[in-house]
């Protein structure tokens, strides 16, 4: 890392070398997993290929879960992760959003258990502000994309 003299507020310290930049990049995508991703993978006619594991309380599950998630509060993957989890299927990880840090935690549990796991970026929160399909303790819910967050009249975002 390179610091320069400039008061510029972004390039006050210089860019990362691009080999740096490359192996940086990398490595973040081979821990996380965006919300569209997840549920592009999830609609698969073959399947996602992974378990995406909600990993809240009880209460936080009934009050709305992604469709399909297996739930795992944090608390107790030491205990069931064995028996839930098949350690040849990677493992995606969510919590409630960008300002929780339960999927990660729930993440670490897991590689200490040696599954591959990732981490779902934006958690239920962005799940549900992208306009994706959730379950509650009521039933299926949906709401309309927040447009901060996802394009209004197209499939996907173009990332």
């Amino acid at each position: 890392m390179t610091t320069t003299t400039s008061a510029h507020p972004v390039l006050r310290v210089a860019p990362a070398a691009p080999a740096a930049a490359a192996a940086y990049f990398g490595a973040s995508l081979a821990f996380h997993a965006d919300v569209s991703d997840v549920a592009a993978a999830l609609a698969l006619p073959e399947g996602p290929g992974f378990v995406l594991l909600d990993s809240r309380s009880t209460a936080s599950w009934d009050q709305g879960h992604v469709p399909g998630a297996l739930h795992l509060p944090t608390a107790q993957i030491p205990e069931q992760a064995e028996q839930l989890l098949d350690r040849s299927v990677p493992v995606v990880t969510y919590c409630w959003g960008p300002a929780c840090n339960g999927a990660t935690r729930a993440a670490l549990a897991l590689a200490e258990l040696g599954f591959q796991v990732k981490e779902m970026l934006g958690g239920f929160e962005y799940w549900v502000r992208e306009g994706f399909a959730y379950e509650t303790w009521e039933g299926p819910a949906r709401q309309a994309p927040d447009p901060l967050t996802a394009p209004v009249d197209a499939e996907d975002c173009g990332c």
